[in-house]
């Protein structure tokens, strides 16, 4: 945790703020903190600064609040994500949300198992915690947004269009022979297929929709490698 994400819930006025649960474990046993000293925090969704730790218990730990800077600027990326299997869905939102994408869609695809669905990490309190625990890894406040969709074709057809509307449209599609492109700028949207890949029905309709087919190389990576690989290669995701 390099940096205290508070919430609304969190504030008890203004410039104090009051953590318990995970966050006072992390400053308890990892950070050791004693009463005066000062961690980073910073206001979901708003500016990042410093806590003043002015009261520290078992229970609690209570913060004098001062904002001040702004968090870094959001990659202009919207993913667009087969659902992954749920052992490594937790790690795939955390990296997303490390580095800097606000805006990532969940679909289905012919080789995503219907029991992917009903993952309890889609439940709208473990999608938080996830995007939580990737904005305190990179020092980051703004939640990005998740939207899910569990039929492909309606999204592709009625949705996708609008949604590519003035970007750069890529689709990850081994075997192609466009490589991926590099250091882009403009907006993007980048749509990654299941393990396993998407399927060419599931391509063609992609590209209908305005997407062009990209690769990497000719090595087969897992979802929670490919998604960062191709954002480092499409964006400076740490500058």
């Amino acid at each position: 945790m390099n940096l205290a994400l508070l919430f609304a819930e969190d504030f008890v006025t203004p410039d104090r703020a009051v953590l318990t649960g995970r966050r006072l474990t992390h400053l308890q046993s990892v950070l050791k903190v004693a009463a005066g000293d000062h961690i980073p925090v910073g206001r979901v969704d708003g500016l990042m600064g410093s806590g003043e730790v002015i009261r520290l218990t078992d229970t609690e730990a209570e913060l004098q609040v001062t904002l001040d800077q702004l968090p870094p600027t959001p990659l202009p990326l919207t993913l667009i994500l087969a659902m992954p299997r749920p052992k490594m869905f937790r790690r795939v939102l955390q990296t997303c949300a490390s580095l800097g994408i606000k805006d990532l869609w969940l679909i289905n695809s012919y080789k995503v198992e219907k029991s992917f669905w009903q993952t309890p990490w889609l439940s709208e309190d473990n999608l938080r915690e996830n995007l939580t625990l990737g904005l305190e890894q990179a020092k980051d406040t703004v939640m990005p947004t998740v939207h899910i969709r569990k039929l492909f074709k309606p999204f592709v057809e009625d949705e996708l269009p609008g949604i590519l509307a003035g970007k750069r449209a890529l689709v990850a599609h081994p075997g192609t022979p466009t490589p991926c492109p590099v250091h882009l700028d403009e907006p993007a949207v980048l749509c990654v297929g299941p393990e396993g890949g998407f399927t060419p029905y599931e391509v063609g309709k992609l590209e209908e929709a305005g997407c062009q087919e990209v690769h990497l190389g000719p090595r087969i990576l897992r979802v929670e490698t490919a998604v960062p690989v191709l954002v480092s290669r499409l964006f400076d995701a740490c500058r």
